[in-house]
């Protein structure tokens, strides 16, 4: 073994023990997913009273990616069951991420860069996470189905529809339904087979790309920003042949056309901004919208500052407002980091950044 190995183990060593440390003291969240505004917040009490009675849905929090206990309430971050079941918040999405480039950003990003690898050592995941996608999802998944075998009933994991239908007709107070999706399809690691796995630990929603192409289709924000591969064909088919949600955020515009184009079923875009309010790259067109409204789906709007230009709750019911102007509201959904009036307004690419935040666009 040369002295180069030993010293990269020995520092490999240093960073688990040291970084677990961190993590476990949820220091690596609390520098990295930041909330700008904390308690006591101020909600009328018409606001407060008339968000009791709703079935509330989001369709997007990466929560999993960190190392909470999300069956504890917390002051990091933004989502845990309790703040969830406070908030009466019904269904909420836990979208895993499992890659992020460094120097993270909305206009091009190559794929050769793996922060997460560093979050995995540091929060001390199982190693076989420290150098795959696909475990790094399934380990994540498995986070969520202890969460659920620890709640006493008050977190269920939608795997069907009938589930769906379930939690609907018989839910109880302070109970919230959790749906399992993939932020990218970085988890297949370039093999179709691989979406058999990722359905048995219970994912039901994947996005074909996050930051960075892949070999199913272009990012918003990859370097070649092109439509769906061959590959990427055959996954829109076997994700609808699972009845699998396939979700377009952070989709090149080719890429969204493709997919609505042969879609059979409805897509969704789990969170997003709109060029109508707030024209950058990462938000959808009026055309884009209308591409998704013809399958049937919707759209959620997302509540940081690159989505709605702007930090506060009238940015992002700005952004909703025109969404159902163009599309209706039906089509229309919540996409923020969870569905709470508490959320805080900043950067999506902060919070994804791991390591580098000099780095962020803001």
């Amino acid at each position: 073994m040369t002295r180069y190995k030993v010293f990269f183990i020995l520092v490999l060593l240093l960073v688990v023990l040291i970084g677990g440390v961190f993590a476990t003291q949820g220091v690596i969240e609390g520098k990295y997913n930041r909330i700008r505004n904390g308690p006591p917040y101020a909600v009328p009490a018409a606001t407060s009273e008339l968000q009791q009675k709703l079935f509330v849905a989001d369709l997007h929090a990466d929560s999993l990616l960190w190392g909470r206990n999300l069956l504890s309430r917390s002051a990091t971050g933004h989502v845990d069951i309790p703040r969830l079941q406070q908030a009466n918040v019904s269904l909420q999405a836990f979208t895993v991420v499992t890659t992020i480039p460094r120097h993270v950003n909305i206009e091009r990003n190559a794929g050769s860069s793996d922060m997460v690898r560093y979050l995995a050592i540091a929060e001390r995941w199982p190693p076989r996470t420290w150098n795959s996608p696909k475990e790094r999802a399934l380990y994540q998944a498995g986070r969520l189905r202890v969460f659920e075998s620890e709640s006493n009933g008050k977190l269920v994991i939608l795997r069907s529809r009938s589930d769906l239908q379930k939690f609907v007709a018989s839910r109880e107070p302070l109970m919230v339904a959790a749906l399992l999706g993939a932020e990218g399809a970085q988890p297949l690691e370039g093999k179709l087979e691989n979406l058999n796995d990722l359905y048995a630990a219970g994912f039901r929603m994947m996005s074909p790309t996050h930051f960075t192409d892949t070999d199913v289709a272009g990012s918003a924000s990859g370097q070649r920003k092109g439509g769906l591969t061959d590959l990427g064909r055959e996954w829109v088919r076997s994700m609808e042949a699972k009845s699998m949600l396939i979700d377009l955020a952070h989709a090149s515009p080719a890429t969204l056309l493709d997919v609505t184009a042969i879609a059979t079923k409805p897509v969704i875009v789990s969170h997003t901004g709109v060029k109508g309010t707030c024209n950058n790259a990462r938000n959808l067109s009026d055309d884009e919208l209308r591409a998704v409204a013809r399958t049937g789906g919707v759209v959620g709007i997302g509540y940081w500052e690159t989505a709605v230009c702007g930090r506060d709750a009238r940015a992002v019911a700005r952004a909703i407002q025109y969404t159902a102007k163009v599309i209706g509201m039906e089509h229309v959904a919540l996409g923020g980091e969870s569905g709470r009036r508490r959320t805080r307004f900043r950067s999506e690419a902060e919070h994804h950044s791991v390591m580098k935040p000099n780095s962020i666009p803001v």
